[in-house]
């Protein structure tokens, strides 16, 4: 298939050429140029004649070969129609020589070779003898024999991955069970018999990884029972097959996770892992780190893997356990031991149950000795340097150990389950007084002796929190009082600060020891560090959440401390000191309420007119939606109880700030994040406040209306909707004039945004977009008479489709969405709101008036939503548009056959065959006719699923060129 000469040459000339811009460091624009042209290329049906000559060039190089064959794998798997089936025979025999060409490298490139062998027989269902033809014409030469187990290698692979490929469900079953099962024990005669064949074979790291390809699709049973996991397990002690023999000896563990149909496998294997465990001390000792965290993921996967087993059988499989401690106790450098988390914790949730109580008393040591090398890990390493810098520099190093502190946490989490949180935290106990024993008197003011040995165990302490129960009087009574004699050093106070913040509920019921943390917290705030004084805010919040009603009484202290710090602190630490304290003012009595409220909130409120009145610049304007947040915290948290009949204090509070809120928003009204802030201040007015808002409720709705002409920010539109919700029809205390005015409301803003989508693209205003149709969504929920019978909805359902072009997921979903409810209409049963879970009988007129505007709108809809799931839709919106059009086929089946035949003969030219057009439309119309609905939803997924793969989505190998140049070994 290959062409010659000068011809061929010129004809993949401009080929080479874009490569080479690709590669250079040249234009942006010319690059993307011959990124389009490329693209272009790979898909098109002269790039197949291409591809050869360039593979059979001599002045093509080593890259510009492996761009070739990366695009070979794309035209094999997306385009093979674009080649008459005559020529298939052909094709495999021109890829079976060119492996025999490239046979000895370079290889990335013999292995896309295979991957294009494979993708072929795959789709070519009448070549019967694939490995029969690989292995005789390639497996008898011994320079050709990487060709084959390249091939064995690829073929489970890429047959799993065969969703891709363009078969239907059983063809692609059958050629599966041809591929794989039918060649099962073939392929392992031949695996043992090239394992046999020579020293060097045995150690061969393609042998083992064919061996770690088929172990899925081979017997477990079979497989450790013969010669090859000797092969796997000796390739364990060498050097160029230790990372190989790993990767395959944890694939064998994972097919015996159903230990039960494995336990003749899982003997076997027992004894040649536990024969392993002298390589970890070896490792560490010698401080060979790959070899040590390969071996500990081989204990820890196989602990994974046999926990059942091991909770049965305790004493038997203690080996196991013991030496993936060891793993966890000898790893200085922190690399392995995180392999272990998932193995503690899958033991744990197994030796916690009553089942399984004597496997939890005989591994109460291990555990015990867990937490002690749990804490030793936590500690700060010592600056090699002698700088203060812990880490050299390295930030990368100090975020990993960062996160990886957290997740030994959860270790320390499990360990208190199986010993009971007493003995853990005696532990953290021992080690906090030891320390203060030893140092204590040492230590002065910025300068603690081995601050480490403290800071590790506080963290523990606030890591093992969530554990402790507020019923706990053995430790905590005595730990307490020793935490807040911590000594001052950064690490140390702000791991103690957020350690307190982490046993508020236990304080909380021992009120005599609330004073002294709340006073060493307080303190906190003037510390001289930036952590420590946001680590004092956010245990405060805690502190007054969970202490709130031994702190009512104090609510005058706490508001003089608020105003003190508040203009101190960072915005985060803020909303957090403000959180605690209206958490406080919450459970003030009813009575008490209004005058706390201004006490609290006027000085807020006269700080945010004076900044108002001074704001010039963006810096200034966002302190303003900062502050504005703080009353919005007051407003979710202060929700008293008071009968309907009777005034609402926080309400009172409410309608004298609201002229303020007003005049902010109309003073910033270019300020996105101002107006932001306002409307979310006002939707918590409605969502905390319910229909005791409806004093307020005409301002309300007046100043959402005219912000949202003026502006055109969806803020307002999300904060109708919490309007919308509340008083919709059904509700207690909702009058029916008041449902009317509302949904009126509703329509203005419906009005003002069809104006704006008139005026200005889809595209530009993803954001308004998105907002409108979730308003709208809640709107046909709960108002479906007023909403589906209204004038405005063929408007919407033209605006809904034409939002459907956009691009961005978000605003899409939303739309769907719309659409989706809006079809549970046309249906007999009504669907039910979250307000009423009683379905009922649709009305007729509302049902006549969904089907009109489907014969209306509906072939646009049914355009839209297809193109979109073969072009334009981002993955995750794909499902719901399924789903719209499985609704469309079982309202108007044979309507939406119809629309669907449209879009499919609208498709351009050669993007797909009429074969496969026919047969989607025919598959579809059987389906509709014996009302398979669902499955109807799975051709059409599957449909532009591959549709999108093979036209719109990129191929492979575009993105390498952008990279250095590569370096290809044999």
């Amino acid at each position: 298939m290959a062409a010659n000469g000068t011809s061929a040459q010129d004809e993949f000339a401009p080929v080479l050429a874009a490569l080479a811009t690709m590669q250079s460091s040249g234009e942006p624009t010319k690059k993307k140029e011959a990124h389009s042209f490329l693209e272009q290329f790979q898909k098109s049906s002269d790039a197949w004649q291409t591809i050869f000559s360039i593979l059979s060039s001599q002045n093509a190089d080593v890259q510009a070969k492996l761009f070739a064959t990366t695009t070979l794998k794309g035209k094999i798997v997306y385009d093979l129609h674009q080649l008459p089936r005559s020529q298939l025979p052909s094709l495999r025999d021109t890829l079976l020589n060119l492996l025999s060409t490239f046979s000895s490298g370079p290889k990335p490139m013999r292995l896309q070779l295979c991957v294009c062998l494979v993708n072929l027989a795959i789709q070519m269902v009448e070549w019967k003898d694939v490995l029969q033809l690989v292995v005789a014409t390639l497996g008898n030469d011994s320079q050709q024999i990487a060709c084959v187990l390249d091939f064995l290698r690829v073929l489970p692979e890429e047959v799993t991955e065969g969703r891709k490929i363009n078969l239907t469900e059983d063809e692609l079953n059958e050629r599966t069970k041809e591929l794989l099962e039918d060649n099962v024990h073939q392929v392992l005669t031949l695996l043992i018999q090239y394992s046999q064949s020579s020293a060097s074979a045995a150690k061969d790291p393609q042998l083992l990884e064919c061996i770690t390809s088929w172990s899925k699709e081979v017997s477990v049973n079979e497989l450790v029972k013969s010669p090859l996991l000797k092969i796997v397990i000796d390739g364990l002690s060498s050097d160029s097959s230790f990372e190989a023999a790993v990767e395959c000896i944890c694939a064998i563990f994972a097919e015996t996770r159903d230990v039960d149909e494995c336990v003749d496998a899982i003997q076997i294997l027992f004894p040649h892992i536990v024969s392993l465990r002298p390589k970890i001390s070896q490792a560490a000792k010698e401080e060979d780190h790959e070899t040590f965290k390969g071996v500990s993921r081989i204990f820890a996967e196989a602990g994974e893997m046999w926990v059942p087993l091991i909770a049965r059988m305790p004493q038997q499989f203690r080996p196991l356990v013991e030496a993936i401690l060891e793993a966890a106790a000898l790893d200085k450098e922190r690399d392995a031991i995180s392999l272990t988390f998932n193995f503690w914790y899958e033991l744990k949730q197994l030796i916690t149950l009553d089942n399984f109580m004597e496997a939890r008393m005989q591994f109460i040591d291990i555990f015990s000795k867990l937490v002690d090398i749990m804490i030793s890990h936590l500690a700060f390493p010592k600056s090699e340097s002698g700088t203060d810098d812990l880490f050299d520099g390295d930030r990368e190093l100090e975020e990993k150990f960062r996160e990886f502190r957290h997740q030994m946490g959860d270790v320390l989490k499990d360990c208190c389950e199986v010993l009971g949180v007493t003995q853990c935290l005696e532990k953290t106990y021992v080690l906090i007084d030891s320390w203060v024993k030893t140092y204590g008197g040492q230590a002065i003011a910025g300068n603690v002796p081995e601050w480490q040995s403290l800071e590790a165990p506080l963290f523990s302490l606030r890591a093992m929190g969530r554990m402790v129960s507020a019923d706990e009087n053995i430790i905590l009574p005595r730990l307490m009082p020793l935490l807040v004699q911590i000594p001052d050093h950064e690490k140390v106070r702000f791991q103690t600060v957020m350690a307190l913040g982490r046993y508020t509920e236990w304080t909380a019921q021992h009120p005599d020891l609330l004073q002294p943390q709340l006073t060493f917290i307080m303190a906190a705030f003037e510390h001289n560090s930036k952590e420590v004084v946001r680590a004092a805010a956010l245990s405060f919040k805690f502190f007054c959440n969970d202490c709130a009603d031994l702190l009512k009484g104090f609510s005058t202290q706490l508001q003089h401390f608020y105003a003190n710090v508040l203009d101190k602190l960072p915005v985060s630490s803020q909303d957090e000191v403000t959180d605690g304290v209206a958490s406080v003012v919450s459970r003030l009595p009813t009575d008490e309420i209004y005058q706390n409220l201004k006490l609290y909130c006027d000085p807020v409120i006269n700080t945010l007119l004076s900044m108002a009145q001074s704001a010039a610049d963006d810096e200034a304007k966002l302190a303003i939606a900062d502050r504005l947040q703080l009353i919005t915290i007051f407003i979710q948290w202060v929700q008293p109880y008071v009968e309907s009949s009777q005034e609402n204090p926080a309400v009172k509070y409410c309608q004298e700030i609201f002229p303020v809120l007003a005049a902010v928003a109309e003073g910033f009204a270019d300020c996105i994040p101002v107006l932001e802030r306002v409307c979310r201040c006002w939707r918590y007015m409605v969502l905390s406040y319910r229909t005791s808002i409806l004093p307020l409720l005409p301002q309300l709705a007046e100043k959402l209306v005219a912000g949202f002409a003026a502006s055109r920010q969806g803020c307002f539109l999300w904060a109708t909707d919490s309007i919308m919700r509340e008083f919709s029809e059904g509700q207690e205390f909702v009058q029916p004039h008041t449902v009317a005015a509302v949904y009126q409301f509703y329509e203005q803003q419906a009005t003002n945004f069809l104006r704006a989508l008139s005026e200005v693209p889809p595209e530009e205003l993803p954001d308004l977009i998105e907002d409108f149709f979730r308003l709208s969504s809640d709107v046909v929920r709960f108002y479906p008479q007023q909403t589906v019978l209204s004038t405005l909805m063929g408007s919407i359902v033209s605006a809904a489709c034409s939002a459907l072009s956009l691009l961005k997921e978000e605003p899409l979903i939303a739309t769907i969405h719309f659409v989706r409810d809006l079809l549970s209409h046309a249906g007999e049963m009504s669907p039910s709101s979250s307000f009423d879970q009683e379905r009922r009988t649709n009305p007729t007129e509302i049902r006549a008036r969904v089907r009109q505007l489907l014969d209306n709108q509906g072939e646009q809809l049914v355009q839209r939503v297809m193109t979109g799931m073969m072009y334009s839709f981002p993955r995750d919106c794909i499902p719901d548009a399924s789903g719209v059009l499985l609704q469309l086929f079982e309202l108007v089946p044979q309507q939406v056959a119809l629309w669907l035949q449209n879009t499919v003969a609208s498709l351009p030219e050669g993007s797909m065959t009429e074969q496969e057009k026919h047969r989607l439309l025919t598959n579809i119309n059987n389906r509709v006719q014996s009302n398979e609905m669902n499955k109807v939803r799975s051709l059409l997924q599957d449909f532009t699923n591959s549709y999108r793969r093979r036209n719109v989505a990129p191929r492979e190998g575009l993105g390498r060129l952008e990279a250095t140049r590569f370096r290809f070994s044999g």
